[in-house]
């Protein structure tokens, strides 16, 4: 639900910070107030299209930041797996220069359009517009009828069967393909598998060997220079480190007698000296496993080189021989073995497939029964808000296939005539923004409770009409704001959020919050602002929607019962 937005040099907009609640909301102002406004700040932050002439003039940017709070457990995981977490809120901003070039942030990260775009989507529906209209879309129509008909669980269920199906028909045919090659590539198979067993690597072994490689080629070096430090530790007996420290530790035992405060030095010398003795017994250790083996360096030499010319005609790095090794393997044993292999790969691709289309036609018909319950109660709403020769369908049109597909076996569209005698056409097609929105207006609220985006906006959806079917559009937006849809009220649900410009008063009476959109000049220029209506400035503002030129006492008594209406149903 959009909780804030602020908006800084964008248009007539200098600079406008406003926060909005849930429930329904509407926006009314004088022509050319700017009404608008709101709604295409929020275009360009979730993503529109954005050209330098939207700057307010004077300015060197514009700068719109909206705030979310996240009710949609599915969206805050889409922010994570973006990596740009929420903690329970989302903020977007975008900037747009004098140049035409604009940046993108969700959360404080800057991001590609395209992203902003995709939780744009998510996150509000703009109804009469041709930006963010997701019930435009097929997806969001098949949506909307399997959770209308229940049948979410089911297409889940069937998408994952297809996912199996798909992995094992990918595996059968490729091995299929390799059987069609499989003498050619068995001989040369059985040949890299022979040759590598017989070289009989063992794994990490490269390591091992180049490490007993290195000792050995450099043995001489390691035995004269071991032996001249053991000499210097422990064999001169007037030189050597173990004696010098050995009349240093008795002469400084002997002062410590006289001076206490010497005896600590004296034990740190008693200590070196053990250490060195200690040394030189392992150098001697040492210097008695080290020899000369000019044969075994050869065939460390012989082994090393058989590894490297072994993974240069594998093409793979030496570390990778090894499993290399079992991978060819594997290979092998599929091929030898690949008619068995492929009937029982056979097998689990016809199981998958047939439980694929049991499933398929379980969804085709639950789809086939809703489309018919749901069209019926849509067309109810279209009629009620003044379009009484629209007819509208859900068509289920079967693909011509007859492997599984993603989603079932037939897309689902929703389709439309305003005018009688003319032929259905698909909802996108729709030329009028006004037919558009109220027909969007009439999905929305019998299907409301299924609704997974949390902020519709529907603009001028009362444009041509007036009297009782603008009140009962206001009804069914104000019915839409408090998520009651067709069935009642339901408090275990959030409330939604709806925004609505309108410019008449029966929508607007029956508003949960109520904006107004005025402009403001001066002797240097002209800004629009958005204030919060309490309910008597509410009331003067239906009055003016009302009344001509002068509003009268008689308006406003009208405007003040319209009011009182709304309150006291609740």
């Amino acid at each position: 639900m959009l909780t804030h937005i602020t908006i800084k040099n964008l248009a007539v907009v200098d600079s406008l910070d406003l926060e909005l609640n849930s429930g329904l909301t509407v926006l009314t102002g004088e022509t050319g107030a700017g009404k608008s406004i709101l709604i295409d700040a929020l275009g360009l932050v979730l993503g529109d299209r954005a050209e330098a002439s939207a700057i307010r003039h004077g300015a060197e940017r514009a700068d719109i930041s909206a705030e979310f709070d996240l009710r949609d457990a599915n969206i805050e995981q889409w922010l994570e797996d973006n990596e740009l977490d929420s903690e329970g809120e989302c903020l977007i901003r975008r900037t747009i220069n004098a140049k035409g070039r604009s940046r993108g942030f969700i959360n404080g990260q800057p991001i590609p359009l395209q992203i902003l775009r995709e939780l744009g989507e998510q996150l509000v529906n703009i109804h009469g517009q041709n930006t963010h209209q997701a019930l435009l879309k097929t997806d969001e129509q098949r949506l909307l009828l399997d959770n209308f008909a229940g049948a979410s669980p089911l297409r889940k269920e069937l998408n994952q069967n297809f996912q199996q199906w798909k992995k094992k028909s990918s595996e059968y045919h490729k091995l299929k393909l390799d059987t069609a090659e499989r003498d050619a590539k068995l001989e040369l198979l059985r040949f890299q598998v022979q040759e590598l067993n017989e070289f009989e690597l063992q794994e990490n072994e490269l390591s091992g060997l180049e490490d007993e490689h290195r000792k050995l080629s450099n043995a001489n070096r390691l035995i004269e220079t071991s032996q001249s430090i053991h000499f210097q530790l422990a064999q001169d007996e007037q030189n050597g480190i173990n004696h010098l420290l050995s009349r240093c530790q008795i002469d400084l035992q002997s002062l410590s007698e006289l001076d206490k405060t010497l005896t600590p030095i004296s034990e740190m010398l008693n200590n070196a000296l053990i250490q060195v003795d200690e040394a030189g017994s392992e150098l001697r250790h040492y210097l008695d496993s080290l020899e000369l083996d000019p044969e075994h360096l050869q065939w460390l030499d012989s082994r090393i080189s058989g590894i490297y010319d072994l993974a240069r005609k594998h093409r793979v790095e030496t570390h990778e021989l090894f499993s290399h090794i079992e991978t060819l393997k594997t290979e092998l044993d599929h091929l030898e073995n690949a008619d068995v292999h492929l009937e029982t790969l056979h097998k689990a691709v016809a199981a998958a497939q047939s439980k694929y289309f049991k499933l398929a036609k379980k969804l085709t018909s639950s789809r086939h029964k809703a489309s018919e319950l749901l069209a019926e109660q849509v067309i109810k709403h279209i009629h009620e808000l003044g379009m009484a020769q629209c007819v509208f369908e859900i068509r289920l049109l079967p693909l011509d296939s007859d492997q599984p597909q993603l989603n079932g076996m037939e897309t689902i569209e929703f389709y439309v005539t305003t005018n009688p005698g003319q032929p259905l056409r698909p909802l996108s097609k729709v030329v009028s923004g006004g037919e558009l929105s109220r027909i969007s207006l009439a999905i929305q609220v019998v299907t409301a409770e299924f609704s997974h985006i949390p902020t519709l906006i529907f603009d001028e959806v009362d444009v041509g009409i007036g009297g009782g079917i603008a009140e009962m559009v206001g009804n069914k937006l104000r019915l839409l704001g408090t998520n009651s849809g067709q069935n009642g009220k339901n408090s275990s649900l959030p409330e939604s959020q709806i925004l609505c410009v309108t410019h008449q008063a029966q929508v607007a009476s029956q508003a949960h919050h109520h904006l107004n959109v005025y402009k403001q000049s001066d002797a240097r220029k002209t800004s629009t602002n958005i204030s919060q209506l309490d309910e008597e400035q509410r009331v003067e503002e239906l009055s003016r929607m009302m009344g001509g030129i002068k509003i009268t006492e008689q308006t406003r008594s009208h405007a003040r019962e319209m009011r009182k209406q709304v309150i006291d149903l609740g």
